[in-house]
């Protein structure tokens, strides 16, 4: 199999964790989501669309309707995808066959001629709804004034999602095949992959898709099949982006019918108001940013493109240093899921997306791949353990879209301006991307936390197992560790004969003040370190964030790095409006945030002494945390009938408590706030 997929046996109390929640409950619940089995839940409609499309090309026609997002499609293949990835670490025949018998489903509702979209084949040969508000209160599903009839496929590249589609059943098929040795759906994506080369390189159709996916998914298939064709086509779709930016205007003049009405004119909202290589800022869908630049980065590995790798560190750049929250979301307000300016970070009305946050990550991977740069490492750690696992409940049965830093109770989720910053997390969406999104990510896991390249083995992420590695080095290496709450991490290597030649490299996050790193006890990074004489046998270097010990490992050589766990207090940019004068608390990759809950129900009127170092205590509540406290100050001034006073409130000396913030909301309703407003220090 390639990458490490079934090959890292993660067995950590954390990350270990959550991937059983996937397999216990996130994949068998999202099964019934798209099924419509779930009481009280948004209705999805997915499959039923899969069968109505099938029924409808068999017989030529159905009075069955297409039902839900015209992107409802990718709900069943990033579902297929996470089931691939499960059944690598927990085998279940009973899981394969229905995997088997969905993908026939899919392959039924495939035309002739390779073309896949469910919403398109019903458009012509049955059925699709009229405009509606989406359960969740957030979207309108499927506007428009055209006959069915008259919805022809590719004729709304700017807003019909059908090469977004695509790109999702695309790596649907490839995972898959890697992870099951069925080739079924892999076949269905490679004959759907051959149909789009055929229109869009073949015979030329103009246009580019209006939610970049397809260029990533189609570097995947490459990558897999070999097939030079999905490269070209990736590139395609790379190097047309924007060099007309007028496209989708006069794609719209030549229909008469919408899904939502976009305005063709706001190009910067399509990230097409000028050539990929040409843009200067991360603008528009913050989903759409970081999946064309995943693509963007994967055609710049392939091809060599210097032009189009300075684009994708030009924007990492703007989005990581001007654009993130400190929680790795990303995509600050509700009006487009989009950036907004630079700086512009509000906290109780953030979007921060969690597919925005994984598509983060998506990118961060592919930049690693393009340079090896310890801040790749650090922002695909910070987005996973904050705005990643906040998408979804300990239990993995609710889940937000939306992941805001701070929560308002009568506001949040109420107010005009809040209502899709929820308090508490649905238990679906009528659109539903993030919880699948969340179930194919965890389990594919180990693709994120190793890499090799040329002799050399990148650790990039901190996960507890066994990994093997006969193929590569002859051998395999035990990582131990009880992260992300406690800082050692230690890599025992096994040979299977003789010792393992290579070079480990281990990355060094920035964050960790003291990191000392041993090889078999000896200090060969840290203060005071001599590598020279205790990495006898081995060359040890530092570049860019990683640290890189070569020679030959025998039986139980062991690399332990020690990072610094302390509590951190953090600023943000004084141009960041809502952060000033408010500090944040960090431990480890961890962001910190204050519940209602562990403050006497309200979080709103606490101050914090920055100068006060925060005690740290284990806690067996949400499923094992370390908690901390630190000494603040509560305003005491709320006034039934007055809501502005002149005399002075009284300030009384009171404890506030914080917990990770990817585990808030899941006691309830209740306050919730990241950034903290600062008293003078102690």
């Amino acid at each position: 199999m390639e990458g490490f997929i079934g090959r890292f046996s993660i067995n950590d109390g954390f990350v270990a964790g959550y991937q059983r929640i996937i397999n216990d409950n996130v994949i068998p619940y999202e099964e019934k989501a798209i099924r419509d089995e779930i009481e009280g839940a948004a209705k999805s409609g997915a499959v039923a669309n899969f069968e109505a499309a099938a029924e409808a090309l068999e017989n030529g026609r159905t009075d069955k309707t297409f039902y839900g997002m015209v992107f409802q499609d990718s709900d069943v293949a990033k579902w297929l995808e996470a089931a691939a990835y499960d059944l690598v670490l927990f085998p279940d025949k009973e899981l394969e066959r229905r995997c088997d018998e969905m993908i026939a489903l899919v392959g039924r509702a495939q035309e002739k001629d390779g073309y896949l979209d469910t919403y398109f084949t019903l458009a012509r040969l049955g059925r699709v709804e009229a405009a509606k508000t989406g359960a969740d209160g957030l979207h309108l599903i499927n506007e428009g004034n055209a006959p069915d009839g008259e919805r022809q496929p590719f004729s709304n590249l700017m807003e019909a999602h059908e090469l977004y589609c695509a790109g999702h059943m695309i790596e649907a098929g490839v995972a898959y095949a890697q992870c099951t040795g069925k080739t079924g759906l892999l076949d269905i994506v490679c004959r759907l992959s051959d149909r789009l080369y055929d229109e869009f390189i073949t015979k030329g159709r103009e246009g580019y898709p209006g939610h970049p996916e397809i260029e990533l998914a189609l570097m995947r298939l490459y990558d897999h099949t070999g097939n030079r064709k999905y490269y070209e086509l990736a590139k395609h779709f790379i190097d047309v982006r924007g060099v007309d930016r007028d496209f989708y205007r006069k794609e719209k003049e030549k229909r008469n019918w919408q899904v939502w009405g976009m305005d063709p004119e706001d190009t910067a909202y399509f990230q097409c108001d000028a050539p990929v290589r040409d843009l200067k800022y991360a603008s528009g869908h913050a989903v759409r940013v970081v999946y064309l630049l995943s693509g963007a980065a994967d055609v710049a590995r392939e091809s060599g493109d210097e032009s189009l790798k300075e684009a994708c560190e030009r924007l990492w750049k703007n989005i990581t240093q001007k654009r993130m929250y400190l929680t790795g979301g990303i995509g600050s307000c509700y009006e487009g899921e989009a950036f907004t300016e630079d700086f512009h970070l509000p906290n109780d009305t953030a979007y921060a997306e969690t597919c925005a946050s994984i598509g983060l990550m998506f990118f961060a991977r592919r930049m690693l791949k393009l340079g090896k740069k310890g801040e790749y490492g650090d922002v695909m750690e910070r987005a996973f353990y904050n705005g990643v696992l906040s998408g979804m409940t300990l239990s993995g049965t609710e889940f937000f879209y939306v992941n805001p830093l701070e929560s308002l109770p009568g506001i949040s989720g109420k107010a005009k301006t809040h209502k899709h910053a929820l308090p508490v997390r649905p238990k679906w969406f009528a659109c539903a991307c993030c919880p699948p999104n969340i179930a194919r990510l965890l389990p594919s896991i180990a693709d994120y936390a190793f890499e090799k390249e040329g002799n050399t083995l990148y650790s990039h992420l901190f996960i507890g197992g066994e990994l093997d590695l006969k193929d590569e080095f002859g051998g395999k290496i035990k990582v131990a560790t009880e992260y992300p709450f406690k800082g050692e991490v230690s890599y025992e290597f096994y040979p299977d004969s003789g010792k393992m030649d290579m070079t480990f490299a281990v990355r060094l996050p920035e964050w960790s003040r003291d990191t000392e790193v041993l090889l078999n006890g000896n200090k060969i990074y840290g203060a005071g370190s001599k590598p020279e004489g205790a990495g006898e046998g081995f060359e040890i270097s530092e570049s860019l964030g990683y640290l890189y010990i070569s020679g030959k490992f025998g039986p139980e050589d062991m690399v332990t790095l020690k990072l610094d766990m302390r509590a951190r207090t953090v600023y943000a940019d004084t141009r960041v409006s809502a952060d000033t004068g408010k500090i944040a608390y960090m431990r480890g990759p961890l962001v910190y945030c204050a519940e209602g809950r562990d403050n006497n129900g309200s979080v709103l009127d606490l101050r914090v002494f920055a100068g006060a170092q925060p005690l740290e205590e284990w806690s067996d509540e949400l499923n094992g945390i370390v908690t901390m406290t630190v000494p603040g100050q509560r305003i005491c001034k709320r006034d039934e009938e007055r809501l502005y006073y002149e005399d002075k409130p009284e300030i009384v000396p009171e404890m506030v408590h914080m917990i990770p913030y990817y585990a808030w909301a899941n006691r309830g309703e209740n306050e919730m706030r990241v950034w903290l407003t600062e008293a003078a220090a102690v």
